[in-house]
């Protein structure tokens, strides 16, 4: 997502949304068009102009309950009228409101997924490749979902089940899931907490703090955290339950910069200090 000025004049609603849409496609906020005060159907404008980039505003039909590792449209009901913001993560909240004011996620009145028209057709952006070796900064349990965190300096890592002594080992986290993937254990840099300056190694809620690695390039790649080999699975996007055990601002903050999920494929011991280096293909 890229913070851009909302774009004037006009009405709240077409420049919010039209400033939503250029936040998630990461353009500039003059490329989107801002339909006239009183137009019958702002929303065709704006379907149109997506229609010739391949892409297209699909309708959420639950947006109050709309789990997404991902940033949607949001309309909100404000007092004078409806404004358009940017809702990200599962469970959802509110990742950014460009034109600022009192609203709240429980304001949302309907939302809007940007998809592709054709997926078949349609192809990620690339991840560099993760070069170099990181390490181990800090090391990151909770014993229970939503209870406080605390640092140690080693941890002894299960294939399939996490770190002993962290909710997801027994099967007690927010997001635990027998039949899930990813859940064993959870990275973020350091150099994005530094950034953030919100939140500490324990308020953040991942399980190990690296810094000198460039986790997002491990998705779908093996890598060993000291001896323990592990595999990238998908990133690990905020959601509004983190933001509601920290700070303002952190959804925002740590949209595509949360840290990685990933499957620990054999059993060892993680150290502080460990280093932290991508396996060869």
């Amino acid at each position: 997502m890229k913070e851009v000025e909302p774009p004037a004049p006009g009405a709240a609603l077409q420049r919010s949304v039209a400033a939503c849409i250029a936040s998630i496609l990461e353009v500039e906020a003059v490329e989107v068009p801002v339909p006239e005060d009183g137009h019958p159907d702002p929303w065709i404008v704006w379907r149109n102009w997506l229609l010739q980039r391949g892409l297209g505003l699909v309708p959420i039909g639950e947006p109050a309950q709309f789990n997404w590792p991902g940033p949607w449209v949001a309309v909100l009901r404000s007092a004078d009228g409806l404004v358009g913001a940017v809702a990200f993560g599962a469970p959802p909240g509110l990742a950014w409101k460009p034109l600022g004011g009192p609203e709240a996620f429980e304001d949302v009145a309907f939302g809007y997924l940007i998809a592709p028209a054709d997926v078949a057709v349609w192809e990620p952006a690339e991840h560099a490749v993760a070069s170099g070796a990181g390490t181990v900064e800090a090391l990151v349990v909770a014993a229970e979902a939503e209870a406080a965190p605390v640092t140690v300096e080693r941890a002894v890592a299960r294939a399939g089940r996490g770190l002993e002594g962290d909710r997801y080992f027994d099967g007690r986290g927010t997001f635990s899931n027998r039949y899930g993937r990813g859940h064993d254990l959870t990275l973020v840099e350091a150099e994005v907490l530094d950034a953030l300056g919100l939140l500490s190694p324990e308020e953040a809620r991942r399980n190990v703090v690296t810094r000198g690695i460039d986790l997002n390039a491990l998705v779908g790649r093996r890598f060993r955290v000291g001896g323990v080999e592990c595999e990238g699975v998908e990133l690990c996007e905020p959601c509004n339950g983190l933001a509601k055990l920290t700070e303002r601002g952190v959804l925002r903050g740590l949209v595509h910069r949360g840290g990685l999920r990933a499957d620990i494929l054999q059993d060892g011991v993680v150290r502080v200090g460990d280093a932290i280096r991508a396996v060869a293909d």
